[in-house]
């Protein structure tokens, strides 16, 4: 009965040391597999910084040469969550660094040239800028006789298209802008329709 009870402590202790063996193992192989990716990360983060000729940012810096002086400690399974703070940490510079690469490229290729402006119109008023300009146009050529007549609506849609003007007088810059143009559209516009409202 003593032997029996002997061997059945020896088979236990066999399976623990045997398990225990075996988690090892797996902890080790599991960290040698992280740290090999990381190594194959880092290079291609490393040549694709290098081939744009740009340093990485300070955080990514940071977090490489962190992930880079890893030290294992005497546990597999301490140095595993000691290294995946470190990858997140990786990860999250890595990211960011991404995404201001991506912004920064999106906000030069979206802006206009150092010689372009950009305006925001609404459709009308694009149409009513279009109008006038199609108008300035045919009036400023040599033939022009003045057959086809284009009017306002009204009131509304002539102050309407004087904001439209001026938004568009307004991206000029100052040394270029025309001076005065407002303030004669507004005073014709003034003029105009209160002798209008007389008439009815």
């Amino acid at each position: 009965m003593d032997i029996l009870a002997v061997i059945v402590v020896l088979l236990l202790l066999l399976l623990i040391a045997s398990w225990s063996s075996a988690r090892s193992y797996f902890a080790k192989g599991r960290l040698a597999g992280m740290e090999e990716a990381t190594r194959e990360l880092i290079r291609g983060i490393r040549s694709h910084f290098d081939v744009a000729g740009q340093a990485p940012p300070d955080a990514v810096a940071k977090a490489l040469e962190a992930v880079g002086s890893f030290a294992r400690s005497a546990s597999y399974g301490k140095s595993i969550q000691r290294y995946q703070a470190l990858l997140w940490t990786f990860g999250d510079a890595v990211g960011a660094a991404c995404w201001r690469r991506g912004y920064d490229t999106c906000q030069q290729k979206m802006s206009p040239r150092s010689d372009r402006i950009r305006l925001e119109l609404t459709v009308a008023e694009l149409q009513d800028v279009a109008s006038l300009a199609h108008l300035g146009f045919k009036k400023m050529m040599p033939n022009d006789r003045g057959i086809e007549l284009v009017r306002f609506g009204g009131e509304q849609q002539a102050l309407a298209v004087a904001r439209a003007v001026e938004r568009l007088e307004q991206a000029i810059p100052g040394a270029q802008r025309p001076s005065g143009h407002s303030s004669v559209r507004q005073t014709m516009i003034q003029q105009w329709w209160p002798m209008e409202r007389k008439r009815a």
